[in-house]
């Protein structure tokens, strides 16, 4: 890994998410650690620098994992701490860091500090360590993120019937899903208990932390009620006029994280943090990043903003902007496990955020369309100074499963919802490895947790290795080029945007690389330029060319 002494490598490191239960796996229908080591080679070749792997912690898998029953533990489905320990051996061997996911604002009901807390009673110590409430109504009008009341009776649990407890009245915090109830952070015990497993997966040698709703830890003890609503990788804020939402970016968690950057920085070694937080506006996000804090912030900004040029252009300044006051590097990313992936996303008649999940019965995404804007979106993410966050499956080009059967669905978004949201499984859709082997290779019985879409086989990993026009080579060319070059530790501005097309200037190791991202308009390659990169393989561009619409092209000065 080449770094300038100045910045430590997550500036301007792309880190690539793994989903451990989509990725690939050794044994059945399930992803697993090994899996993922022996895919190492895989994203070495790619170019990554870093791995974040989701949650692989024991788990009833009532969310997917973020509701965790051991925070010091590998759920066996996924394997061994062994096999953890070995991934992040060979990981390392090969100059690649581990990320792991933490989620420090609720665990699972199975918990061990839950099932103390519902044992022990109303009144008692264990149930401070979560929000407790004695009410005969829900103690407010908020709501859960995946629908429905924040809040669960004790005794309305499914397995209060025959128990101690089915006449408990209390009520329960849970701004997700009922099976995981939010962890009271005024607690000291709470905080020290996290000390602990920070310092736990540190020991392990683990390089970084991505926080689960970072923003969320800390509550308004009033309860007080609110009108506003909040959804999945998105602010509380719609606009100027709406009150902050009281269970999110509360002053108190600055204090949380001063705290862990300290036990990060008593390691030996560049350890990081990575906050997910949904908080609006860019200066309120970037404070999260100030120096004694995290070190980087997801730019849900960005993944959100519809494929508008002027638009495109005011995100990204107010973004590098934002987080150049508090001296830390913006943060780039445009899919992950909790959004519709990009390749479809932009083939939508309306673009940004999009919805959660898309069904056969909904208009459905322009798949050229989509890929193309994709590929142009990434080319452009990856020209930007900082760090950038790519998710499994997106350098094969993989679109949203569109028409996965509402049978097979696991999210509890899609339950609590009672079907009005599809939710996120078609997101989360085992990786297709070999185009002619059983579930195209993700595991050695051909099994898949949830089944493929058709067409998968054509976008196999192998089939696109070995195609010098596929979007995997496309990806394998720009990470190529961004490390070459040092585009993340560039210093960029902007030309001024006209009919529809972007034009900026990285000025980096590499000099300086012209980037023409044309988001409605075509445009021409510039005289005494030469294109090194582009967004559609299938194309070369020279000096005069038009450069259609939906592309995104790198260059230099030159003959």
């Amino acid at each position: 890994m080449s770094a300038r002494p100045s910045q430590p490598w997550w500036h301007h490191a792309v880190i690539y998410q793994v989903y451990p239960r989509s990725f690939a796996s050794t044994s059945g229908a399930v992803g697993t650690l090994e899996g993922v080591r022996q895919k190492l080679n895989y994203l070495q070749q790619l170019g990554v620098d870093a791995i974040w792997l989701s949650p692989f912690y024991p788990s009833p898998q009532r969310d997917a994992g973020y509701d965790v029953s051991d925070y010091c533990q590998v759920d066996p489905t996924f394997g061994t701490l062994a096999h953890f320990d070995a991934l992040v051996e060979s990981a390392h061997a090969r100059d690649i860091r581990i990320v792991i996911d933490l989620v420090p604002n609720h665990t699972s009901d199975q918990h061990r500090a839950f099932q103390a807390a519902l044992a022990a009673g109303p009144g008692s110590a264990q149930r401070d360590w979560y929000w407790f409430v004695d009410s005969e109504q829900p103690p407010n009008n908020w709501k859960s993120i995946f629908g429905g009341s924040a809040w669960t009776q004790v005794c309305q649990r499914e397995d209060a019937a025959g128990s101690p407890w089915e006449d408990d009245q209390q009520w329960y915090l849970n701004l997700f899903d009922s099976s995981q109830p939010d962890l009271n952070w005024d607690n000291p015990q709470v905080r020290e208990y996290f000390d602990q497993v920070l310092r736990f997966w540190l020991d392990r040698g683990v390089d970084g932390f991505r926080i689960d709703v970072a923003h969320g830890l800390v509550k308004d003890r009033s309860l007080p009620n609110w009108e506003g609503e909040v959804s999945m990788v998105d602010g509380g804020e719609d606009d100027a006029d709406t009150t902050r939402a009281p269970m999110f970016d509360q002053e108190g968690v600055h204090e949380i994280y001063r705290r862990w950057n300290a036990i990060l920085a008593s390691y030996p070694g560049e350890r990081m943090l990575v906050a997910e937080a949904w908080v609006d506006p860019q200066t309120r996000l970037a404070r999260y990043v100030r120096n004694d804090e995290m070190h980087q912030a997801f730019n849900f900004a960005f993944l959100c903003c519809p494929w508008q040029a002027q638009e495109l252009e005011q995100t990204i300044t107010d973004s590098l902007h934002a987080f150049r006051q508090v001296g830390r590097p913006a943060t780039w990313v445009l899919s992950n496990h909790d959004v519709v992936r990009h390749a479809s996303r932009l083939g939508l008649e309306e673009t940004g955020k999009g919805p959660n999940g898309i069904r056969a019965r909904e208009p459905q995404p322009d798949a050229a369309l989509g890929l193309a804007r994709a590929r142009a979106a990434t080319a452009l993410m990856l020209s930007l100074p900082g760090s950038a966050y790519l998710y499994q499956g997106e350098e094969l080009g993989l679109p949203e499963h569109t028409t996965l059967e509402d049978k097979w669905r696991q999210d509890p978004a899609f339950f609590r919802t009672k079907g009005a949201e599809a939710g996120r499984d078609g997101c989360r859709i085992p990786l297709p490895w070999a185009h002619d082997a059983a579930g195209c290779g993700f595991s050695p019985t051909g099994e898949t947790w949830l089944p493929q879409p058709p067409g998968w086989a054509e976008l196999a990993a192998d089939l696109q290795s070995a195609d010098t026009g596929s979007t995997l080579n496309f990806y394998r060319r720009a990470l190529a080029l961004r490390r070459d070059w040092e585009l993340g530790q560039g210093e960029w501005s902007f030309q001024p945007c006209e009919g529809g097309v972007l034009r900026g200037i990285n000025r980096c190791e590499g000099g300086e690389v012209l980037v023409i991202t044309t988001v409605s308009a075509p445009s021409v390659v510039p005289s005494d330029w030469v294109v090194k990169l582009c967004s559609d393989p299938t194309l070369h561009l020279r000096a005069g060319d038009e450069i259609p619409v939906n592309t995104t092209v790198w260059c230099q000065r030159g003959n």
